[in-house]
């Protein structure tokens, strides 16, 4: 069976695999924290929003997913920060992409 993204373009899947990790609150949560401490051990970022550790996890998975953050075992805990390399990519990508639609616009019917 085929995978439907497959058939699009490279850019336009990681632009939305990039959406689709900025797409949750928690997630977006999750990267302001991350930005403010420059690292987080995942039990920090549990004391501060308001789910469980498992569904905080879930979270870090998929903006790990995305590669927007990377992270790394010490120990017992996981420590997690921004990979900015990959995030300032993608800011780039989507502000190109917006940049293109705005002068190809037409009118609307």
């Amino acid at each position: 069976m085929i995978d439907k993204r497959e058939l699009f373009k490279k850019e336009e899947t990681e632009l939305a695999e990039f959406a689709w990790a900025l797409s949750h609150p928690a997630r977006l949560a999750i990267l302001k924290m991350l930005a403010a401490k420059n690292q987080c051990v995942c039990g920090e970022i549990v004391e501060v929003l308001p789910l469980a550790q498992a569904t905080v996890s879930q979270h870090l998975k998929e903006l790990k997913k995305a590669g927007l953050i990377s992270g790394t075992v010490v120990g017992a805990k996981s420590c997690y920060c921004i990979n900015w390399k990959k995030l300032n990519a993608c800011i780039k990508d989507i502000n190109k992409l917006f940049c293109n639609m705005e002068k190809a616009k037409a009118k609307c019917c």
